[in-house]
């Protein structure tokens, strides 16, 4: 059969892949459906035609898969958050741990690498400590909106955007991703916003004063950091909203207002002013404190990082003397997490502002044996006085740099811990190491449920 574009065929999906597509197969030609699961059987329409694939768009669930739950949030389906909420979760680990077990042997050509069961997430819904909601001045109305007689107010949206757009924002009522406090600060700040004056920002125009509400959860304090994000600095507008945000939710201890003019759509401020209480919150991962700031960098998924960091700590085997490398060491995590059991931890970091949040937590929890570098890896590297005994390696997704795998292995440790949050970068990365090193084990971890991300902790020993 010769697929065309805008051809309505029937389709059974066989599994899905890296991404969250299902996956058929039309006379040997890959077909990728969104919002599908494995056996599902579907009505299915291509919407692109190449040369070895296609991508299809679901008309109809003819006969749907076993492995299908009702989603509980009204917006499944159309917003980009969660795609997932309708697979069953013990299921969605079991392909999150399927994806990584076929990057393995697919991409990098690695067999007999023990993957072991995907480790869940404490909880499934709740579990995030940061949300980044976007304003508009036009907001994106649901199907059943438009079915309305009635007109819908479209000139202001407090939400989250439709999966591949910038300008198109559902204006969102809650998130079942983050706490029920968080969603009603949400309609607070969302109330508020749409009674001023001031105009939500254009994604479009790029006019307008209201761009983002960020709302940060500390879990182990259980108290909130929020950052309204405007275009210009206005305080006779923002301040009543932090008053009133205070009053209403005692949980709030800090509020800080980002202020840009930059079109880019990152809720980062290029001034920042503290509007209540402290401009930072304290959270923790295990015994280890941590200040969050509006712009730091946090693990979301606090609980799991816990378990991240322990398989990673599990896996490193430390005795008591090692001496540790961690790259792309951030605002210090790992070195502080693995401090107790090494003899001393180097970081190296090209974020400045996230080297000084690592010496100052590791001031805060009183570690003296991690030192940080600044710099590019791929420099850097050159400037690491001793041989590490272990190295740990959290790169970003898109993996290491070819030059760096080759400068890494030149080093020679006689351990690697690899932390991944892409399949097809670690399995790419791994065929390289493996030239030197034995993949011993991977251990999937899943730090976002109803979403295909899936992180994975690889344990390598020098051949």
């Amino acid at each position: 059969m010769s697929v065309k574009k805008g051809q309505i065929l029937d389709l059974s999906i066989e599994k899905t892949i890296f991404g969250g597509q299902g996956l058929c197969r039309v006379d040997g030609l890959a077909v990728f459906v969104e919002k599908t699961a494995p056996g599902d059987k579907v009505k299915a329409r291509i919407v692109r035609k190449k040369k070895s694939f296609a991508l299809a768009r679901v008309e109809e669930i003819l006969e749907p898969s076993p492995v299908r739950v009702q989603a509980p949030c009204p917006y499944s389906g159309m917003c980009g958050g969660c795609k997932w909420q309708f697979i069953d979760y013990k299921k969605q680990l079991e392909y999150k741990g399927e994806q990584v077990a076929e990057s393995l042997h697919h991409i990098g050509g690695l067999e007999n690498v023990p993957v072991h069961p995907t480790m869940g997430s404490e909880l499934i819904y709740g579990y995030r400590n940061k949300m980044e909601f976007s304003c508009s001045d036009h907001r994106w109305l649901l199907p059943d909106e438009i079915a309305l007689e009635e007109e819908v107010d479209r000139s202001f949206a407090l939400g989250l955007h439709v999966p591949g757009t910038f300008h198109k924002v559902m204006d969102i009522e809650k998130c079942l991703l983050q706490t029920d406090d968080a969603n009603d600060i949400l309609q607070a700040v969302h109330a508020y916003m749409k009674d001023s004056p001031l105009p939500a920002y254009g994604l479009k125009s790029h006019e307008g004063f209201w761009r983002f509400a960020v709302i940060r959860h500390s879990v182990a304090r259980d108290e909130y950091l929020i950052n309204i994000v405007t275009s210009w600095e206005e305080l006779p507008t923002v301040q009543p909203l932090a008053d009133a945000l205070v009053e209403k939710f005692p949980k709030i201890t800090a509020i800080v207002n980002n202020i840009t003019d930059r079109k880019s759509g990152v809720a980062v401020g290029d001034k920042e002013i503290c509007l209540k209480g402290q401009d930072y919150i304290m959270d923790s991962i295990g015994p280890w404190e941590y200040k969050v700031s509006a712009n730091s960098f946090f693990q979301t998924n606090t609980r799991q990082a816990k378990n991240l960091y322990q398989t990673m700590e599990d896996y490193a085997d430390l005795k008591g003397g090692e001496r540790v490398l961690d790259l792309y060491s951030g605002a210090g995590a790992i070195p502080i997490w693995l401090s107790p059991k090494a003899g001393e931890v180097l970081g190296i970091e090209i974020v400045e502002v996230a080297v000084a949040d690592a010496r100052d937590n590791c001031e805060r929890n009183k570690v003296n044996n991690c030192t940080f570098l600044v710099g590019d890896i791929l420099e850097t590297l050159d400037e690491v006085a001793h041989k590490p005994d272990v190295l740990v390696i959290d790169p970003p997704r898109s993996g290491m740099h070819g030059k760096v795998v080759k400068k890494v292995m030149a080093m020679a440790p006689s351990k690697m811990v690899y932390i991944s949050c892409n399949p097809t970068t670690l399995a790419r990365d791994l065929e390289l190491l493996s030239e030197t090193y034995s993949v011993e084990e991977v251990q999937p971890i899943d730090m976002f449920p109803h979403t295909h991300h899936i992180e994975a902790v690889a344990r390598l020993v020098k051949k």
